[in-house]
């Protein structure tokens, strides 16, 4: 029988109708599916233990650098969102447990279920007989009547087909003549008034029920929901210089792509394994010392796998989230990093930090990207985030980049690892987030991560980036970052972070950075994104005297480098945007010596 919804206005009229069609002799058997049991257990209740606590989420390429494994991530919330799962204080998509107040439950067998139907309601005893006599009465998810809504043409179309339904088996059940002519001849003249109603009900569940029959034959996996992401990119270096050659960089356009896969699968309905595959051949126009600048400095965020062939289409994140208890998750990665899995579960730069459900990416790392967070590598590790209460969120995790790796210096824990704890708080309007953050990091001698490097963020000069040979290295790293939503269409977001670094055996440095980037959400277009960023790219800011890093004993950077940048990201399509902007650089490597550096990027993107 169709389940549909009452007010009081047409439960007076349906049972006054039915009063005058039959005088009942023969009570209705009431079924187990009208039972007050049988409705309870049709609630939904094996959801995701996690969805209240958090809310929104915002992937480039998945190769094995701890960009790409933040993008892999990213994908992976198209799915099972844990912003979806920690983000405090929200509903997120009522997979907690708790029922939505708007959906349908099963038909009540009392009127008592119906918690807003109280006895002095004037319809009560209409509405009572409809309940114990006929039981074509259903109410909402949270157990509600919710009488005083107002009855949409096609509502009350659809109540009177299930009425007639049960009509004909009371018909069938009795004898023909309780049934006076006249009562029928009243019948007929409702359902012939209703016929255009009833038949358009009728359509749209042939029509659904048509669509559910394909969708079940050609989804992909009844467990398992793929998703990938094609982009483009035309990009050129429009002025500046090698910092090391000091000779002028090449100006050349280049036309680069990458392409990548998830798949993200659910065991239990709570928990997600992800597994993202991908490939590209854009090289960041400024990566490594053997780059194009000869620094970190303005590395692009969208740059393929520096220790891999390009367009090498390879494995780049490996993931299991699941849920240890109500407010607890717990993230065991085979390829992945802990600053990804904590520092971006919930983004606190959500503007500027690459996700799917928005498309929101700066152009740069360090844009996306404080310097607390950029020591990580790729590898594996666990994470856990524990939610204390509906403001605040902690989470901690261990990363071991070389984890794979059974030679010396290497492996889960004799190798380059990352220790970082973070606290989260979330206001309740959701309009401002703050983070701190603190990371304890080793590398050994000569030792390499997937992102090219030994120790530093992989972003800023080259100094900040160096260790000395044959020596381990140590750092603590602190870092506070704020987001604030202004407005809904203006945002503003920064931090500061701070760098102890100890080269074993040798002497101290220091580093820091600092940022702030200001967003435009729907600037000239519903969906479009507007952003401009500037801050100090991570610099060695002192040095032992007794320490060379290759310019000098004691040497650290003798400048301070300003990032400017700025893109316009307008949507085309839901699943299809552009992205034009550029990357300016002041005294790069944090020398003033150096021409400024300026790059162009425009950025095609393809969701699926």
């Amino acid at each position: 029988m169709l389940k549909f919804r009452w007010n009081f206005q047409w439960v007076v009229f349906f049972i006054a109708l039915l009063n005058m069609v039959v005088v009942l002799v023969v009570s209705p058997t009431k079924s187990s599916a009208n039972t007050l049991e049988s409705s309870k257990s049709s609630e939904t209740t094996d959801s995701s233990i996690l969805s209240t606590i958090n809310d929104d989420k915002i992937a480039p390429t998945p190769e094995q650098s701890p960009e790409s494994v933040d993008q892999d991530n990213n994908l992976m919330e198209q799915v099972t969102p844990v912003s979806d799962i920690l983000s405090p204080g929200t509903t997120g998509s009522n997979t907690s447990g708790s029922l939505d107040e708007n959906s349908p439950m099963s038909q009540v067998s009392s009127v008592s279920q119906l918690a807003d139907v109280k006895p002095t309601d004037w319809a009560f005893q209409a509405l009572q007989s409809l309940v114990e006599r006929y039981g074509v009465i259903a109410g909402y998810g949270d157990g509600t009547f919710k009488g005083n809504r107002a009855l949409t043409r096609y509502e009350f179309a659809a109540g009177l087909n299930a009425a007639l339904d049960r009509l004909n088996e009371l018909i069938a059940s009795s004898t023909a003549e309780l049934v006076k002519k006249e009562d029928l001849d009243t019948i007929k003249q409702l359902q012939e008034q209703f016929s255009a109603e009833l038949a358009t009900v009728r359509g749209r569940v042939d029509a659904l029920e048509t669509k559910t029959a394909a969708l079940e034959s050609q989804q992909f996996s009844t467990t398992t929901k793929l998703t990938g992401r094609v982009q483009f990119v035309v990009g050129s270096l429009l002025a500046g210089d090698n910092v090391v050659t000091k000779k002028a960089a090449p100006r050349v356009v280049t036309f680069q792509d990458s392409v990548s896969l998830r798949l993200n699968t659910s065991f239990t309905g709570k928990d997600s394994l992800g597994i993202s595959l991908g490939g590209g051949s854009i090289v960041s126009l400024g990566q490594t010392r053997a780059g194009l600048l000869g620094t970190f400095d303005g590395r692009t965020a969208d740059n393929a796998n520096v220790t891999r062939p390009l367009n090498d289409f390879s494995l780049g994140g490996l993931r299991y989230r699941f849920p240890l208890s109500k407010n607890t998750q717990v993230n065991i990665y085979a390829l992945s990093d802990g600053a990804n899995e904590i520092g971006f579960t919930i983004p606190i730069n959500p503007y500027f930090e690459s996700n799917l459900a928005t498309g929101a990416n700066g152009i740069s790392r360090f844009s996306r990207r404080a310097l607390v967070y950029n020591y990580g590598d790729s590898g594996g590790g666990i994470a856990v985030l524990h939610r204390l209460n509906q403001q605040f969120q902690v989470g901690l995790a261990y990363s071991a980049p070389n984890a794979n790796n059974p030679t010396p210096n290497n492996g889960f824990f004799s190798g380059r690892y990352l220790a970082l704890g973070q606290l989260l708080y979330t206001s309740r309007d959701k309009n401002f987030r703050a983070a701190f953050t603190y990371v304890n990091t080793y590398s050994p001698p000569n030792t390499r991560g997937l992102s090219g490097t030994n120790f530093g963020p992989a972003a800023g000069s080259n100094l900040v980036n160096s260790t000395v040979a044959g020596a381990g290295t140590v750092a603590n790293l602190y870092g506070i970052q704020a987001f604030y939503r202004v407005s809904p269409g203006f945002a503003i977001n920064g931090w500061v972070s701070y760098g102890a670094h100890r080269y074993l055996g040798r002497g101290d440095g220091e580093a820091m950075d600092w940022a702030v980037g200001m967003a435009f959400p729907d600037l000239g277009k519903k969906g479009s994104l507007g952003g401009l960023f500037v801050g100090m790219a991570p610099k060695l800011i002192s040095l032992s005297k007794n320490v060379d890093l290759g310019a000098g004993l004691g040497q650290a950077d003798k400048d301070t480098s300003l990032h400017i940048e700025a893109f316009y990201q307008y949507k085309i399509a839901d699943n299809i945007e552009i992205t034009p902007g550029f990357i300016w650089v002041t005294a790069p490597d944090s020398n003033a010596s150096n021409p400024d550096s300026l790059f162009g990027w425009v950025r095609t993107v393809f969701r699926f």
